[in-house]
């Protein structure tokens, strides 16, 4: 609202007041425009920006001046020399000595194998081999079981036929290869099934969608005794990774989809099996009835449903600093020379991990107690004495506040060597769910919910143990196959399927995945 000299009041404590409001307003819509340009540039980035929350390093040094003197004090600086990425070439590679081959000779014309010069014919001295990379389309094939029967001739009865096959499916047409192939394509190579039913249909046979989501469903039922083994087993770690994504889902009784959640929990190496599980909502009882008899530590993001298992006192939080760094990442439009400072500060800490990254745990530790602690302590000192210069909701007061409260989960990580700085495993383990959701969109209802939890556990445990999942997904089924129906393997039989147990008697399917 405008306002002219003629209007303002004589009364220089009315003015005085008048400045006063106008003040205050300023500083509102300041804020809020502060706040405004940030949602704004969270959007741009999100949508047309890189992910990466990289900085320029020459524009970092401008603010490791100020931490490099906050810690001078505390303890020595100790150059980090840290070996630069090699990233892989786009040259030609060896090609794999397992793969099959098939020989092509080329020899001289009878002709071409005389002499120029004396017009002997010329003797066959050596070869010259190259190789040439080819591919042969994946196949359909149909197995045909024959069952013999016999009679007696003298007496005309007593007739006896061999018993069938065991099957997958019972009175189902799919094999195990066939079974598998459904569920790499969707859960592995994220493919939605009315493509797997265009692939098979190149391939020479029409299976409609209907029919390859019956068969996933049949085949995570048939793989759910590993499935809960290797739950099992991940409860069984000193320490957790834990992340969640939303998923939409199919409702009938709603106009539009509701949103389910999964869950991943990645264990440790001496478990080293990574298991979703789905949930139709966000709520705590998820994580609460999957963690109900863990105790140990959790590594996760600051969500509230996991603090009434911290209450109870058997699990101990470990938070995540690359979180931390995203919000001060995203302040830094805001508040450049604090965000910077602090984006500085964290810079350190991951210098110090850079260098831990090859030492045994025990090592670790004693080196996170040396030197990112009392790193720690100077960066919630710097921290606390910004608190009453920075509004508590701009999105700089927003990353000093997510940080202060929950200090004790931030540094816990220091306190064994096990644990990691960051929860960035799960959030990696999480992105096939992210990259299948861009391709298949939606599920049906709770049912493929549990379904893909299933079948995505194999998947990322197959990813961490470089295995071939197809050949494992095809054993898998022909073993759990070959068992009495409705009867549950004995525990010995279950542990030896296992990925990294299976891979240790079958080393053929070692396979490390490029991504």
């Amino acid at each position: 609202m405008s306002m002219d000299a003629s209007s303002l009041p004589n009364d220089p404590a009315l003015l005085k007041e008048l400045v006063s409001q106008h003040l205050s307003t300023i500083d509102s819509l300041s804020s809020e425009l502060a706040q405004l340009k940030h949602y704004i540039a969270r959007l741009v980035r999100a949508r047309f920006g890189p992910r990466s929350e990289k900085l320029d390093p020459n524009q970092l040094a401008l603010f490791e001046a100020a931490v490099e003197e906050a810690v001078k004090s505390v303890a020595p600086v100790v150059e980090t020399r840290i070996e630069s990425h090699v990233r892989r070439g786009g040259g030609r590679s060896e090609l794999p000595a397992d793969l099959p081959r098939e020989r092509i000779e080329h020899d001289l014309s009878e002709q071409e194998k005389c002499c120029p010069g004396c017009g002997q014919m010329r003797q066959r001295i050596g070869s010259e081999t190259s190789e040439q990379l080819d591919y042969i389309p994946a196949q359909l094939k149909v197995i045909e079981h024959i069952r013999w029967k016999y009679a007696c001739r003298a007496c005309q009865e007593h007739v006896a036929i061999a018993a069938p096959a065991a099957k997958p499916i019972e009175r189902g047409l799919p094999g195990p290869g066939l079974l598998a192939q459904v569920a790499v394509g969707k859960f592995s190579d994220h493919l939605p099934l009315y493509r797997l039913e265009d692939i098979f249909a190149r391939a020479g046979m029409e299976l409609s969608r209907s029919t390859l989501c019956r068969w996933a469903r049949h085949t995570a039922d048939l793989l759910e005794p590993l499935y809960a083994l290797m739950v099992e087993r991940v409860r069984r770690s000193h320490v957790i990774h834990t992340d969640d994504t939303p998923v939409p889902v199919l409702d009938p009784t709603l106009g539009h989809t509701r949103t389910g959640r999964f869950w991943v929990y990645c264990g440790d190496r001496d478990n080293p099996y990574s298991v979703y599980d789905y949930t139709p909502s966000r709520k705590r009882d998820g994580p609460v009835k999957f963690l109900a008899d863990y105790q140990s530590y959790l590594q996760a993001d600051a969500f509230a449903g996991y603090d009434g298992i911290y209450a109870a006192g058997n699990v101990k939080q470990v938070l995540c600093w690359a979180h931390v760094r995203r919000k001060f990442f995203e302040a830094k439009e805001t508040r450049p020379r604090e965000a910077h400072e602090a984006l500085a500060w964290i810079a350190r800490l991951y210098e110090i991990e850079r260098e831990a990254k090859s030492a045994s745990d025990k090592e670790r530790r004693a080196l996170r107690q040396e030197r990112s602690l009392p790193l720690l302590a100077q960066f919630r000192e710097w921290l606390l004495s910004l608190t009453g210069r920075v509004l508590p909701k701009s999105p700089f007061g927003q990353a000093v506040h997510y940080v202060l409260p929950r200090w004790e989960g931030f540094v816990r990580y220091c306190e064994d060597g096990a644990l990691a700085i960051d929860n960035n495993l799960s959030e990696r383990t999480l992105r096939p769910c992210a990259i299948g959701r861009k391709n298949w969109l939606f599920l049906g209802n709770d049912r493929g919910g549990r379904t893909a939890a299933i079948l995505l556990s194999f998947m990322a445990s197959c990813k961490a143990n470089s295995v071939e999942p197809w050949a494992y997904i095809r054993a898998m089924i022909t073993a759990m196959t070959e068992q009495p129906r409705g009867v549950a393997p004995p525990q010995d039989l279950r542990a030896s399927l296992l990925p990294d147990a299976w891979l240790a008697t079958h080393p053929e399917a070692h396979r490390p995945w490029s991504r």
